[in-house]
Formats: C-alpha cells, structure tokens, sequence
C-alpha cells in the first residue's frame, strides 16, 4: 500500500501541463451534462466539425470532472470523447480519453487493461509526434506539447509496471520521463520522480540504487527549493538507514521530518503517520541492538571471570602438588627440570593417557602446538619415549 500511495502522487504531479484541460471537479458537472445529453446521434452525424470539436471537448471535461468523482462516470465520457475523435484522427484527443481509461483501470488494479489502453494513449502520442494534426492544431503539435504528453505518459506506465512488479521496464519509462523534466528545467517532478525509484529500489531490497535515487531526488528538491520535497527524501533517507540497521542515522532523519511535519499538521496527515511509524520501527530494533549487545558484553565479562578464576585454581594446585611432592632417591635437583604451567598442565594430561588430539582439544590450542611441547620434554628429562617420560617426571617429584 505504501508504494501504491506514493506512486500515485507521481501520477498526479505528471500531468501535461500545456496540454491539460480545466478540473471541472468543483463546476457544475449537471449542466455540462445536460449540454452534452442534447447531441442526439442525428445531431451529431449532421455537426460540423467545430461544433463536433466543442462536443469533443465537453465529454473530455466530464471525464476528467468525474475522474476522481466517479470512475464510471468517467469512463463513460472517455468513450464518447473517443467515438467522435478515433474515426477522424484526432491524436490528441485520443490520448487523453485512452490514458484516463487507463487510470480508471490502474485504479482498480486491473493492470492489464490498464496497460492497453496506456499504450494505446501512446501510440496517439507517436503520431501526433510524427506530424499528425487536428482541427484545432491545423500546423501540428510543438515540441513542447508532444513532450508533455510523454511525460505523463511515460510516468503512467512507469507506475503501471511497478505494481505489476517488471522493475527493470518500469525504470525504463521513468528515466524516459526524467530525461523530459531535466529538458525543462523541471526540478520538483524530477525530485518526486526520483524519490518513488528509490521507494522502489528499497522494496526491492536494492539499498545501494535506492540511496543513488534519494540522492538525486534531494539534488532536484534543493534545486527547485521544495521544502515539502526535502522533507520526504528525509524521511526516505530515513527508511534508507533503518534497512541497512544504522539506527542512529535513521533517526536522525526522521526526527528531522517528524518536526517539519508536526509544524505543517495540515500537509499530508498520512506522510507524518507513516514517518511516526517508522520511528517507532527504527526505535524497537534500536531496542534489539542494544539487548543483543549487553548479552554478548555480558558474555565476555562471565567467559573473563571463570578464565581468572580457573588459573587462580590451577596455581594453586600446581603449588599443593609442588609442595606434596618430593623426588626420588637419588635425583638431585639439578636433575630436575624446570617446567612452565604450561607444560605441567600438558605433561600431567600426556600421564593420563591424553593423545596430542585430546590435549589440544582440552586446552584450546592446536595438536601441532602439543607435538612440539612432546619434543620439548623428550629432551628436557633426556628420555626417548612418552612411557619414560612419565616415569621420569615421577621420579623427580613433578608428577603424582
């Protein structure tokens, strides 16, 4: 719903603007439509083609009056504007009638219907684009109007593959109609432009070509001095940064937004809810970092404590067994060879039987490591085999 709802803002900015008719929505729709009830179809088929021009355009102005209204209504009109222009030509019409139908089916989410009657609205545009003229363009269409009529276009359909989920054929038609807004200079459609591809790239889980977008959404919203616009690539910066689990970041945006959006109650009550939402989000796995940081802290501290108090315990044994032994008859002191705790712990665990294996398992150290203390002590009490060994330490007190 999120994506749905922000894309169809981009749908309401992307409108043609020199090619756009009067919002009749606050106009008395009635009286239009008794004047167009008046054209009998034997009325019709004797109209001139001015008079046919003006019946053209009041069912057109009743189809955008009622494109919010009342979608069937609407779609009603579109069709009667197509019966008079489709059969003579008249591209420009026939892309205004094709692309509200298209809206009306986008807005009930039947996307395939939708995506003819875009198409069709296109092909309109192409012809007029190629030199197509009407009664009331008897010299063709400018640059200008042709652009505006992609533009809208291209938005339209950029959003039509989005929901329909054919990411890389929506970003196609969105670049198209980018490439018209930077052409004229357009820096508030091309920042509400750029800020649904990132929305779109972050619920594709694409943070790096979302952050690209919000970047060039906030360069075009600075440009055109959008305040309402740099507070929504806040808040997109600030989903942005909850995704990619830096929540101080985050926060900071959105607390930024937040204040705009508490000092603005009457702009968009939906855009703050959504924004408090997602600081509420940022806030829980705020919570969740930090509970998973002071358990691994608390972790360490316990893991520190018993690796203390374990020497503190084999010290103490190493000395009770020091003092409880004596050597034997017959071996000097200087015999005796001089161990490290180390060595004791691994010559004890060798006379109980351990293998290297075991001894490295046993004291966290590598098997390697323990053939070399073997070899150590082979040397140290000058004997040749482990069996020895054991017999000698004995001898000389540093074994029970």
């Amino acid at each position: 719903m999120k994506r749905f709802l922000s894309l169809l803002l981009l749908a309401g900015i992307i409108m043609p603007s020199a090619a756009a008719y009067n919002d009749h929505r606050g106009h008395n729709l009635d009286s239009l439509e008794r004047v167009v009830a008046r054209w009998t179809p034997d009325a019709l088929d004797k109209a001139s083609d001015q008079e046919l021009v003006q019946y053209n355009r009041a069912c057109r102005d009743l189809m955008l009056g009622y494109n919010v209204l009342n979608g069937d209504k609407s779609f009603f009109y579109a069709r009667k504007a197509l019966s008079i222009s489709r059969p003579r030509g008249w591209y420009a019409a026939d892309s205004d009638a094709y692309r509200y139908i298209g809206q009306i089916y986008y807005g009930r989410e039947q996307y395939d219907s939708a995506r003819v009657y875009y198409l069709a609205s296109l092909a309109a545009v192409d012809a007029m684009a190629a030199g197509a003229t009407s009664p009331t363009n008897q010299e063709g269409y400018t640059e200008r109007e042709i652009d505006d009529y992609y533009s809208a276009l291209y938005g339209s359909i950029g959003n039509l593959y989005n929901m329909m989920d054919s990411i890389p054929q929506a970003m196609d038609y969105y670049e198209k109609a980018g490439a018209i807004f930077e052409k004229y200079g357009w820096n508030e459609s091309n920042s509400i432009l750029h800020y649904n591809m990132g929305e779109t790239w972050l619920d594709e889980g694409d943070v790096h070509k979302a952050k690209a977008e919000y970047d060039k959404a906030m360069a075009f919203a600075d440009a055109s001095g959008d305040s309402l616009m740099i507070v929504d690539v806040w808040k997109g910066y600030g989903r942005l940064y909850m995704e990619k689990g830096q929540t101080r970041k985050s926060l900071s945006y959105l607390r930024k937004a937040d204040a705009y959006y508490a000092a603005h109650p009457d702009f968009a009550p939906n855009f703050r809810t959504e924004n408090l939402d997602y600081m509420k989000e940022v806030l829980s796995r705020q919570k969740k970092q930090l509970g998973f940081l002071t358990g691994i802290l608390t972790g360490l501290v316990l893991v520190a404590a018993g690796s203390i108090v374990k020497r503190k315990k084999d010290k103490k044994a190493a000395t009770s067994r020091r003092s409880a032994n004596a050597p034997a008859e017959g071996i000097s002191p200087e015999e005796i060879p001089a161990l490290t705790d180390r060595e004791k712990e691994i010559l004890d665990l060798l006379s109980k039987g351990y293998t290297s294996t075991n001894i490295a398992e046993a004291l966290s150290l590598s098997p390697e490591t323990i053939k070399w203390y073997r070899k150590k002590f082979l040397v140290k009490f000058d004997v040749s085999n482990v069996a020895e060994l054991v017999l000698k330490a004995r001898d000389c007190g540093v074994l029970e």
